[in-house]
């Protein structure tokens, strides 16, 4: 669900009740981490205005300045901040690499939740409190900028624009995840969370958002998304093409890994299934569709081919798109892994389906007259939707047993 970012502490129609039930809890601890690389120009205005947003509300901020090896005055500006600031920490790493400096510290936080922001502060700092809150509160794991959602003020380049498009929904594709916005440089998530994520994540550059937020969905952590506001840096030293080919051998990579790992790691199996009542309605839905598929291919089919060739076409096309639906949408398998398998298992239920069909053609086979066409079609229908409650329970027992066995959890998204 998509959320406008709130200043820290803004006041509402209930402010005083908050603040009352705010002074009788502890506060949350925050670790937000700002990774820099020879970052000398900015780094003591992008901290001075961190302190600024982050001084008041319900939660502690620390602020991590982690340095991936910078070779200018960054240590020293680092040094004289943490002096002059107590909520103001430096770590320096001897390599270069986003990721490595987010993991490292991340692990080590003793913080509620842990963040990080880059140093340019293109996104919307003010959304910080409002992040914290839906995982202090247990609506959501983790939580992310979005600079990709309708209705926001968005200032960059073209040619940024699209390629951060297409990569996002390459991803969608690729992976069945379904954040709008992997690389936008604002996130948090449950110091709990990322320790559990953290070793199995395995780069350490800027393809580590992408693969910790896919392994998040991919164990079924909630995901909650805010779309913030967001200024391009045109300093930025970033080669947008070299890092996306970066990202499309990262995801390459997730592809090909054992799915298993995640779900072993954290004793879950990917996002949760919906129950029995959403199962049906989700395999009805899906029933329909696949259905008027294979109603459309039939008839192309038949004015070229037999009604026996054109059935078989349209029936084994429209049960692999039968399959995918209902392996996404109603029994909640997200991750890319083993949907061979499991179309395999599927079209043990096109046997069944033909059996009915093959049956359905041999009743018309003695239609004849300008209606023949209609009322074969007609009874194939028909057979076809009286397969559905047995293909329904073969999903549900085989084909997608582990997911529609496992136990209930919350949904994804909030």
């Amino acid at each position: 669900m998509r959320q406008h970012s709130i200043p820290w502490g803004q006041a509402g129609p209930h402010a005083h009740q908050r603040t009352q039930t705010a002074d009788t809890r502890t506060p949350t601890t925050v670790d937000l981490v700002v990774p820099v690389y020879n970052e000398e120009t900015a780094l003591a205005a992008s901290v001075e205005t961190l302190l600024r947003a982050t001084s008041e509300g319900d939660s502690h901020v620390t602020i991590i300045i982690a340095d991936n090896a910078s070779t200018d005055s960054t240590p020293t500006i680092a040094e004289t901040l943490v002096a002059k600031h107590p909520n103001v920490r430096y770590v320096r790493l001897e390599q270069k690499g986003r990721g490595r400096a987010l993991s490292t510290v991340w692990s080590a936080s003793s913080s509620d939740v842990v963040a990080y922001t880059d140093v340019d502060l293109a996104t919307d700092v003010r959304a910080l409190a409002p992040m914290v809150e839906v995982i202090r509160s247990g609506i959501a794991d983790v939580a992310i900028a979005s600079r990709l959602l309708p209705g926001l003020a968005i200032s960059r380049g073209v040619k940024r624009e699209v390629i951060s498009r297409c990569y996002n929904r390459l991803l969608g594709v690729s992976l069945g995840v379904g954040y709008s916005d992997a690389q936008c440089g604002f996130k948090a998530m449950s110091a709990k969370s990322a320790k559990m994520l953290l070793p199995m994540v395995e780069d350490t550059e800027w393809f580590f958002d992408t693969e910790l937020l896919t392994r998040a969905e991919w164990a079924g952590l909630r995901i909650h998304e805010f779309g913030t506001d967001w200024v391009d840096d045109p300093n930025s030293s970033v080669d947008v093409l070299s890092t996306a080919w970066s990202d499309v051998r990262g995801i390459v990579r997730l592809r090909r890994s054992t799915r298993n790992s995640s779900e072993i790691s954290l004793g879950i199996n990917e996002v949760p299934a919906p129950n029995t009542g959403a199962q049906i309605l989700h395999f009805i839905d899906v029933g329909i569709v696949s259905t008027l598929l294979y109603a459309v291919l039939f008839l192309c089919g038949v004015q070229m081919l037999s009604p026996a060739v054109a059935n078989l076409g349209a029936l084994l096309v429209s049960t692999v798109a039968n399959t995918g639906l209902n392996r996404r949408h109603t029994f909640g398998v997200r991750a890319p892994h083993h949907g061979l398998a499991a179309q395999v298992k599927g079209l043990a239920a096109f046997a069944l389906c033909l059996a009915f069909t093959s049956a359905g053609l041999a009743l018309t086979s003695g239609f004849t007259g300008p209606l023949a066409t209609i009322g074969t079609l007609t009874v194939l229908t028909l057979a076809n939707l009286l397969a559905t409650i047995v293909r329904f329970v073969l999903l549900r027992t085989w084909v997608f047993a582990i997911s529609a066995h496992r136990n209930s959890r919350r949904p994804h998204h909030v």
